[in-house]
């Protein structure tokens, strides 16, 4: 089942092998201990490795990203949330695409759908427009003389 539990299940066994340096987030759209294979819960768990590798770059700590300067200019007790700064300085928060932050009625005027539904969707929208890339020819020469020479020793060879 996808729930709060297997989200924060997922969370926590993918960020602390991540903050241990751990190269690899294991069990993505895995469900039930690896039984089951959810491509929503892949899509879910897509979003959440996203955002633990965005933690991992970290949040730069400079005079740009705390904006001493616009404090200096500005003062005390001013507005700092319309200063042009702070819009820029806030895209080192992750860019989560299924995560919903609108206030409620804007959701609910949307179709409140939960994240599941809107995983689900991107999932079916993944399938249905997905075009993997062309193998190199190199590649697809190699791949069918393998396949030929297979043929050929089984005695199934046809031109």
């Amino acid at each position: 089942m996808v729930d709060y539990q297997s989200g924060f299940e997922k969370t926590i066994t993918g960020i602390l092998p991540a903050l241990a340096g751990a190269n690899v987030i294991y069990g993505l759209g895995m469900l039930e201990m690896g039984i089951t294979f959810d491509l929503t819960q892949l899509v879910l768990d897509h979003e959440t490795a996203g955002m633990i590798l965005h933690s991992l770059r970290g949040v730069a700590v400079n005079d740009e990203t705390l904006a001493v300067d616009v404090i200096k200019e500005l003062g005390i007790g001013k507005d700092y949330l319309s200063h042009e700064t702070t819009l820029q300085n806030m895209r080192c928060q992750s860019q989560a695409y299924l995560m919903d932050r609108r206030m409620r009625e804007d959701w609910e005027a949307a179709g409140s759908k939960d994240a599941y539904q809107r995983a689900h969707d991107k999932m079916l929208e993944i399938l249905e427009s997905y075009e993997p890339p062309a193998l190199p020819a190199d590649v697809l020469t190699t791949i069918r003389s393998i396949v030929v020479e297979s043929e050929k020793e089984r005695g199934v060879y046809e031109k």
